[in-house]
């Protein structure tokens, strides 16, 4: 048995739909399908929008790929590898999840691209 994680869940988010709002809040929803297996697992689930998009509303909000989009976003989630034990890689093209991915390769954090691979915390 492992000691509990925080696990980043990556995948798209914004890629593949054209910032439309409905299909961003959809791949959301696919991100956030992740978390209550995970936590099951006796972890904790992160997403990085579940950190970002408060702090962007808290910064004044703007468009999708804005520039203060762009500065909130992605650095979140590079924050937060600075605190997670794992990253999940779901399915489909993100730049993003990719990136998220690289970092934690680098930082020698695990990256599961399947719920089934992930240990059960003790």
């Amino acid at each position: 048995m492992a000691k509990p994680m925080m696990i980043l869940i990556a995948g798209p988010y914004r890629s593949g739909t054209g910032d439309d709002p409905s299909c961003i809040a959809e791949n959301l929803r696919r991100l956030e399908q992740a978390a209550w297996p995970i936590f099951q697992k006796g972890h904790v689930p992160m997403i990085g929008e579940w950190v970002a998009l408060p702090v962007l509303a808290g910064a004044g909000g703007g468009p999708v790929g804005g520039a203060l989009y762009n500065a909130v976003m992605h650095p979140t989630a590079h924050r937060l590898l600075e605190h997670c034990d794992a990253v999940l890689r779901l399915p489909g093209q993100s730049a993003g999840a990719d990136n998220d991915v690289r970092i934690a390769t680098a930082r020698g954090i695990p990256v599961y691209y399947a719920l089934s691979d992930i240990p059960d915390a003790a």
